[in-house]
């Protein structure tokens, strides 16, 4: 039995942020909405309640059951949740007069109590509220606060139940890891016992159960959720796993072979199909984004599903599937749309009249990362950058050729292995180049050219979220600049994105 801490989500942009850190103290959590409360078992140590964008006083405000909760379980609720324990149980809320938000200094703690125990003084933790709790329920008691906000953080006396009025999931908390390892650990008594190799151990065994003697199918993209997956399934049920990789001659520059070869390492049965004039054929004169990218599903799909019928017997289709996938498909305001096409190859399952299977499921993308270790996994594999499924379409803008596709491998290839041989790689969570559908006059020697213009893209980040540009040292950027454009036949100027998620997205399409 896994013990866990369920995380009801009341819409916050933090809630995923709650989960990362509860799960780097090694102990799994779960998010649910709000609404939708599971039967808490022996299993469950503790309840978080998250942040909102909501006030506690609009009249359509998200309001949990919490009858099998308060007062039976551990519970911390955060922001939002703090708000509403106050609320709801007799205290009030209402418009702050001075509004916090951002970085603020507790002025006073009470590190008698469990929740606060090792937070220094002056402790810095982050806000990020319009309402403020100016009244506390009989038996509420203040256990922190700060210049402006006097109940910064709460305890309710007879129960195990507490409030924090800032986010202590967030980096600007710099003791909020304490708190949170307070609340799970000392409070909750988690073991901290949910690490990569337990997760491995565990998955395998219930793969092994769950699978039986079934065979399986992958669709590997020689991406690093979908080559851990793959790994994890052959653990547990070896040749009865078969792996597709399909070519759709929008890869990488080399990619397709690279990929191929570093597999026939790892003991996995992969096929290889070519399939590039079958979407290049597909894809001709298309320009709107959106099209491209479900031509290219619906291509793969065909695709896919023939050769997955050349295998007999096939009764399952692995997927490699992460958390914020799951979670994003769940509203808190109610059912939602599918998870994204991108992530989720949809309509295979119902084509192939296939079960699905979902090993990783459970993990964010650092997690995947940390399991693909415990598996012996090479750090190469599992350090590259996430690349987009409908690959380089959606880097050049307008309509596809393979021209275009040429010069936007040619590109890229410069750009990332400059990276690479820069040491600048690994600090960067993602980069590309895009192909812009305008062109520019430009001197060559003595000749006027007016040729095609590329843009650069290289961005930080932990989950996709959000992201900020990549401060690349200039000389880095002439360097790979000068290459490209003596190298690269059809490209006289380049630019580089300094644009950061949210507004701007990390693809241009």
């Amino acid at each position: 039995m896994q013990e866990k801490i369920v995380i009801l989500d009341f819409g916050s942009q933090y809630t995923q942020l709650i989960a990362r850190k509860v799960r780097e103290l090694n102990v799994y959590c779960e998010i649910y909405p709000y609404h939708s409360v599971p039967h808490l078992n022996a299993d469950v140590k503790g309840v978080i309640l998250s942040g909102s964008p909501h006030s506690v006083r609009d009249p359509k405000a998200p309001v949990p059951d919490l009858n099998q909760i308060k007062g039976r379980f551990p519970l911390l609720g955060i922001c939002y949740g703090a708000q509403f324990l106050a609320h709801s149980f007799g205290g009030e809320v209402k418009p702050s007069d001075t509004r916090e938000y951002g970085r603020a200094k507790l002025e006073f703690i009470d590190r008698k109590n469990e929740l606060m125990t090792g937070v220094s003084d002056q402790s810095q933790v982050w806000m990020s509220h319009g309402d403020t709790i100016a009244q506390l329920p009989d038996k509420y008691r203040i256990i922190a606060s700060t210049a402006d906000v006097k109940v910064a953080a709460y305890e309710v006396s007879d129960e195990q139940t507490w409030g924090l009025q800032f986010h202590p999931e967030v980096y600007h908390s710099t003791d909020g890891k304490t708190i949170l390892f307070n609340f799970v650990a000392t409070i909750c008594g988690c073991k901290q016992d949910w690490t990569p190799g337990s997760f491995v151990d565990t998955t395998v065994k219930e793969l092994k159960t769950k699978l039986g003697n079934d065979k399986v199918v992958l669709g590997l993209s020689g991406g690093v959720d979908s080559t851990v997956a793959g790994v994890l399934l052959n653990k547990a049920i070896h040749d009865n796993l078969t792996c597709i990789f399909v070519d759709n001659g929008l890869l990488r520059k080399n990619e397709f072979q690279t990929v191929l070869d570093s597999y026939k390492h790892m003991g996995l049965n992969v096929i290889g199909v070519d399939a590039r004039k079958h979407f290049l054929d597909a894809l001709a004169g298309v320009s709107d984004p959106e099209t491209k990218r479900k031509i290219i599903g619906r291509v793969f799909i065909e695709v896919f599903d023939r050769e997955a019928h050349k295998i007999q017997n096939v009764k399952w289709l692995a997927q490699g599937t992460i958390y914020p996938d799951v979670i994003e498909s769940v509203s808190v305001n109610g059912p939602s749309a599918t998870i994204k096409s991108h992530h989720n190859v949809g309509g295979l399952p119902e084509e192939m009249n296939l079960k699905v299977v979902e090993p990783l499921n459970l993990l964010f993308k650092d997690e995947v990362r940390r399991v693909g270790k415990a598996l012996g996994i090479s750090p190469a594999l599992l350090g590259r950058h996430p690349f987009p499924g409908p690959g380089l379409a959606i880097r050049i803008l307008g309509d596809i050729t393979q021209e275009k596709i040429d010069i936007l491998q040619q590109v890229d290839h410069i750009f990332i292995q400059g990276l690479k041989d820069n040491e600048l790689y690994d600090r960067v969570w993602q980069a590309g180049a895009m192909l812009l559908p305008v062109q520019s006059v430009g001197v060559m020697g003595d000749e006027r050219t007016y040729e095609r213009v590329v843009a650069l893209r290289a961005v930080e980040s932990t989950d996709g979220m959000t992201a900020d540009w990549v401060h690349l040292p200039y000389e880095f950027l002439a360097k790979v600049s000068n290459d490209i454009i003596n190298k690269v036949k059809g490209v006289n100027r380049v630019v580089y994105d300094i644009s950061s998620k949210p507004p701007a997205t990390i693809e241009w399409e």
